[in-house]
C-alpha cells in the first residue's frame, strides 16, 4: 500500500511538472535568401520602391513581389520590412515596411 502511495505521489507531481513547462518553440526552416528583382521604372508621383520579402504563412516561405509604395504628406523616413530577431520568442519575426 505505501508503494501504491508513493508510486501516485510521483505520478501526480511528474504531471503537474509537465503542465507547468512552456511549450517549445516552434521550428521553422531558415530564412530563403532574397530573390533577384528588377526594379521597373517609377510610375508618376512621390513613391518609394519597396522590395520583395519572404513571408512565411504557417508551413512554408512564400515570396511577396516588391512594388512602389506612395509617399504620403508628413511622412518623413521610409524603413524597409526586415527580419529580426525576437529573443523573448526565441525566433525571427517580419517587420513590416513603415514610415517614421
Amino acid at each position: 500500500m505505501k508503494w501504491l502511495v508513493v508510486g501516485a505521489s510521483v505520478f501526480l507531481v511528474g504531471i503537474g511538472s509537465a503542465v507547468a513547462q512552456p511549450p517549445p518553440p516552434p521550428t521553422y526552416a531558415p530564412i530563403p535568401p532574397p530573390r533577384v528583382e528588377v526594379v521597373p521604372p517609377p510610375p508618376e508621383g512621390r513613391v518609394v520602391w519597396e522590395p520583395g520579402h519572404w513571408h512565411w504563412d504557417g508551413f512554408r516561405y512564400v515570396w511577396v513581389p516588391g512594388h512602389y509604395v506612395e509617399r504620403r504628406p508628413n511622412y518623413g523616413h521610409y524603413v524597409e520590412g526586415r527580419w529580426v530577431w525576437a529573443p523573448r520568442e526565441g525566433r525571427w519575426i517580419w517587420r513590416p515596411a513603415h514610415w517614421e
